[in-house]
């Protein structure tokens, strides 16, 4: 039991640092096409040409090994995201949000439930940003 433990001590995760390093590894290979397939499932974008007078956002590809209450590799997950922070506020947009719920209020939602004995479930949405709805076009690099 203790060589269990200090074996887990000892475990690193190397995540990619960019595509460069990510593209020579068959796991994140298979992380990238999923997230594709996921973008192209949600008809997240269409190819088109960019107008002159657009800005086009570019995208970086992020990585992340997630791991399972025992400490090892689950999944291997890749996320192509938009690098929104180069674009200028009254130019590119005119306004954010997001929809991010207040620790105050789920710590409220949790004592209800417990005071009226209810159940209680917790999930989470695959890919649940690609089904915003957006009012603006934006212009991304293709990846």
């Amino acid at each position: 039991m203790l060589s269990d433990i200090y074996q887990r001590c000892n475990f690193a995760c190397m995540e990619p640092e960019n595509y460069e390093e990510a593209i020579k590894h068959d796991v994140w290979k298979t992380a990238m096409v999923e997230e594709i397939r996921m973008i192209e499932k949600n008809n997240t974008w269409e190819l088109v040409d960019v107008p002159k007078e657009r800005e086009v956002v570019s995208l970086k590809w992020i990585y992340k090994i997630k791991l399972n209450q025992e400490g090892e590799i689950q999944k291997h997950k890749a996320r192509l995201v938009a690098r929104g922070f180069t674009q200028k506020p009254g130019i590119d947009f005119y306004e954010t949000f997001s929809p991010v719920a207040r620790l105050e209020t789920i710590r409220t939602l949790i004592v209800v439930v417990a005071q009226k004995k209810w159940k209680i479930f917790q999930l989470d949405v695959k890919s649940a940003f690609l089904n915003g709805k957006l009012d603006v076009e934006i212009y991304v690099e293709q990846p």
